[in-house]
């Protein structure tokens, strides 16, 4: 796609939305309110909106490799203190996608350079579930259990943050775990346990 392209796509938007609703810009530039934080996977055939039917201001959002949730990065941690402490979100997802060229990254050998910091965190992913995944003989099929994995830890890691615990406490926030399945576009829906999950690492994790 050309940017002159680019331009007249947001022309066309423009006035479409202004035909069915002459003060929507007006409106939207009021604020927002959106109930879920989105964190999933820069992949340019993954857009947020699209696949969850979403409109603007619904849905918070935030993407990058793989999807992670990292602690020790700033970018994801203050996008989720916002959305939790300051938006008052009642629901964070997590979603990964098969096909994610970021895990299939990960388990090269190469040498990625800069990308190398990023992806050892799915390599860990890996290195935790070793028993499970390393009995899958079809390496299609074991780069999808570990988009799977990959989105459970993440999810995992959201529950370890002060601010997900304090908002699960005090207003029921619930984590959720999803994959894209982008041969047939479905959500799959990985049933993360937020009360399980949490009980599980408490002795470790749990913060007051």
């Amino acid at each position: 796609m050309n940017f002159e392209q680019i331009v007249k796509n947001n022309e066309k938007w423009v006035a479409e939305k202004l035909s069915q609703d002459p003060n929507y810009f007006e409106n939207l530039a009021k604020g927002q309110s959106p109930e879920t934080l989105y964190i999933g996977c820069s992949d340019s055939r993954v857009t947020a909106e699209d696949l969850m039917g979403a409109n603007p201001g619904e849905v918070f959002i935030h993407r990058n490799v793989a999807n992670m949730v990292i602690s020790i990065d700033l970018n994801v941690m203050s996008v989720l203190n916002y959305a939790v402490r300051h938006l008052k979100v009642n629901n964070i997802v997590v979603c990964g996608h098969y096909e994610c060229g970021g895990v299939k990254a990960a388990m090269q050998s190469a040498d990625l350079g800069i990308l190398n910091p990023w992806l050892r965190n799915i390599r860990d992913v890996y290195r935790l579930h070793q028993d499970e995944l390393d009995t899958i003989e079809d390496n299609a099929k074991r780069y999808n259990r570990l988009i799977e994995l990959n989105v459970q830890e993440q999810c995992i890691n959201l529950i370890k943050t002060a601010a997900v615990q304090q908002a699960h406490k005090e207003r029921g926030l619930k984590v959720y775990g999803w994959v894209f399945d982008i041969h047939s576009g479905k959500l799959i829906d990985l049933k993360i346990d937020f009360s399980k999950e949490l009980d599980k690492i408490m002795k470790i994790y749990k913060l007051e």
